[in-house]
């Protein structure tokens, strides 16, 4: 895509992280923007934000694990501002522990947001955009726990593997059909984001027994995000820059890059894989 000011972006997971980044570099091309998000105080407050620096926007309350949710949210969107070009499946959430102690509930909370909330915005927005005829894009956020396995985080790595096959398998179904609608896979890796407090936003009925609301960190992550992590806006740079130049591939530095070359030399050598810390 070249042309952004007055086109329309939707933008899951928008209240915060890297989804509000996105959202506010997306407004200040000029784009008009559709919020989304579960937690709706955030959402409210990030609306009025925009709206009062001059920005055209919505906010809409949407679960992603529901497909009914994110049809509504493509309806309000486009009857908001009339087409849709440029779709953030962003939202997302984690847990840890060992895959043996991982729970149903677990699996079905991580799963549900994270892969398939992108299917459902790829089952919602894909036909809208390839209807309009016009140039699109759509944004799939993974992680660099697609692209290699760690510890203790098996149901987020396995959701984000997930979108990683997904966003790639898409990409070459919209090129065999000659579409203007280009893909990419957001992998980044430590963001100074709120992904471990991701808890507060879990549903009771997909919570554990005596679980805290706030969930927990098991696996230390969230001190090596504050510490470490990448500001959201240069990830939110990264991703318009991948949509305007049509790079598939955003991996937001280089930090995991040896590990993801021996990930892929274990497979073609048909060895184990090689051992490594989690994170």
């Amino acid at each position: 895509m070249q042309q952004f000011r007055d086109r329309v972006a939707v933008v899951t997971g928008a209240a915060s992280g890297m989804g509000r980044a996105m959202a506010d570099r997306f407004a200040a091309e000029g784009m008009k923007v559709v919020l989304a998000d579960v937690e709706e105080a955030p959402l409210a407050h990030a609306e009025r934000v925009l709206t009062d620096a001059g920005a055209d926007v919505i906010a809409v309350r949407a679960d992603v694990s529901s497909l009914a949710d994110v049809q509504a949210l493509a309806q309000k969107a486009l009857d908001a501002f009339g087409a849709v070009h440029v779709v953030c499946n962003n939202a997302g959430v984690g847990t840890g522990g060992f895959s043996w102690e991982q729970t149903e509930a677990d699996w079905r909370w991580v799963l549900g947001v994270n892969l398939w909330g992108v299917f459902h915005g790829i089952r919602t927005f894909v036909p809208i955009m390839l209807e309009q005829g016009t140039e699109g894009h759509i944004i799939n956020t993974a992680s660099v726990a697609g692209l290699m396995a760690s510890p203790f985080m098996s149901s987020y790595t396995v959701s984000k593997f997930g979108v990683v096959a997904l966003s790639e398998t898409l990409h070459m179904e919209l090129a065999l059909r000659q579409s203007k609608i280009k893909v990419s896979v957001l992998c980044p890796g430590l963001v100074n984001t709120r992904i471990t407090d991701s808890g507060r936003n879990r549903p009771d009925a997909l919570r554990n027994p005596d679980q805290p609301a706030a969930g927990g960190d098991p696996t230390g992550l969230r001190e090596r995000l504050e510490k470490e992590g990448l500001p959201p806006s240069e990830v939110a740079r990264q991703v318009f820059e991948a949509i305007r130049d049509e790079r598939f591939h955003i991996l937001t530095d280089d930090k995991f890059d040896d590990v993801i070359r021996t990930r892929v030399e274990d497979v073609l050598a048909r060895r184990q894989p090689t051992p490594r810390a989690m994170g």
